[in-house]
């Protein structure tokens, strides 16, 4: 059980992270359930602890219950407290967290591991406050605002009878989704740079800085474990390379990773890798297809030609897109992606999921600034 953390904050500039940001601005002035997913290490409870802080309720107690760490025999009595005399043990009576957080929000983690018999008491804390403690006589009542997360599909933990589905349903009256690291690429160097910052400084360690392309595997590594794993990796590695500028080989030998897997579109840690060229030319054909669909749309209006489509975008024939080089196609999406994000670089490097410093690199390479060569 954690109590309040003022100093809790949301890092990222990827546009999930904005919009994630957004939402909870508009969502943490209510009382209404939250409920947060997500892979483990997302941070779940970094969302959890920005709803309060930013509530009426942020000088009220933020009360944290990891519901898979407490044994199910004991888990209601942790819950909702218990009277002196209820089991063998209880030898004064006890609040259980749901009164320890009274006034503020408690926060359920891991709520898939609720056992079924104490879902159905936790149930109608949420609809009417409600609840009893192990043993007690009479009914208490709680004031207290519920954010509960899980890293499993509460779906199918319904579907195997292991959740009650009205609990599901009560529990999601808003459901934030929390994008997986991988997926937003960007936000990796802010957060290495972050981590980085908070250890040197808590431990008096000086950094000796990290070369590019140590840097440039880190920021397109998959990270299965998310924000955790990055981390206690960034931790790991300072204290194990602080007397040197540290290089791709540590950074490798650090994720246990041999030279030979380095960069290779392969299965690295359960997740697929990807190269540039990969990564582009999947960019190119989702927007041929996007292509086709305009076309099959316009079929009645101008006998299937895209002379029709506005000249504005990034449109190739079917015969331009079959011949086009690499770095033809390359140069042109890269300028029509600048365009349309007007010179963001954090949004174009999040769209194709590829590292700032390779976008700067290309722009360089193919002499393009604000879409326009110079």
């Amino acid at each position: 059980m954690n109590n309040n953390n003022k100093n809790t904050e949301l890092l990222g500039e990827s546009v999930p992270i904005v919009e994630l940001r957004a939402i909870i601005k508009q969502v943490a002035p209510t009382d209404v359930t939250v409920l947060i997913t997500g892979e483990s290490g997302v941070g779940k409870e970094v969302v959890a602890k920005e709803i309060h802080l930013q509530s009426k309720r942020s000088n009220m107690p933020f009360i944290t219950v990891n519901c898979g760490a407490i044994p199910e025999g004991i888990i209601e009595s942790e819950l909702f407290g218990h009277v002196k005399g209820s089991f063998t043990g209880a030898v004064e009576s006890r609040k259980g967290y749901f009164e320890a957080a009274s006034g503020g929000t408690i926060f359920l983690d891991e709520i898939g591991e609720l056992p079924l018999q104490v879902q159905v008491k936790f149930l109608r804390v949420i609809e009417n406050g409600e609840y009893m403690k192990v043993g007690g006589a009479k009914t208490e009542k709680v004031n207290v605002r519920i954010i509960a997360a899980t890293n499993k599909n509460l779906e199918q933990l319904i579907a195997s009878n292991s959740f009650r589905e009205d609990l599901y349903y009560r529990l999601r009256s808003i459901n934030i989704y929390i994008l997986p690291l991988r997926e937003r690429k960007v936000d990796i160097k802010i957060l290495f740079d972050h981590f980085l910052e908070q250890f040197t400084s808590r431990n008096s360690v000086i950094f000796k800085g990290i070369t590019d392309e140590a840097m440039d595997f880190i920021m397109n590594y998959s990270w299965p474990g998310n924000i955790r794993q990055l981390k206690n990796f960034t931790e790991s590695l300072i204290t194990l390379y602080n007397e040197k500028k540290i290089e791709l080989a540590d950074v490798l030998k650090q994720l246990n990773i041999s030279k030979q897997e380095n960069y290779l579109p392969a299965q690295l840690n359960g997740y697929e890798r990807q190269d540039e060229r990969q990564l582009l030319f999947g960019a190119l054909f989702e927007l041929k297809k996007d292509i086709m669909d305009i076309k099959h749309q316009l079929n009645s209006i101008e006998d299937n030609k895209l002379s029709a489509v506005p000249e504005k975008g990034f449109f190739l024939s079917d015969e331009r897109i079959d011949n086009i080089s690499f770095d033809e196609f390359e140069q042109e999406l890269l300028t029509y992606y600048y365009n349309k994000y007007q010179g963001n670089i954090n949004r174009i490097a999040d769209k194709l999921k590829i590292s700032n410093r390779t976008l700067y690199r290309k722009f360089k390479l193919y002499g393009l600034k604000n879409g326009k060569a110079y």
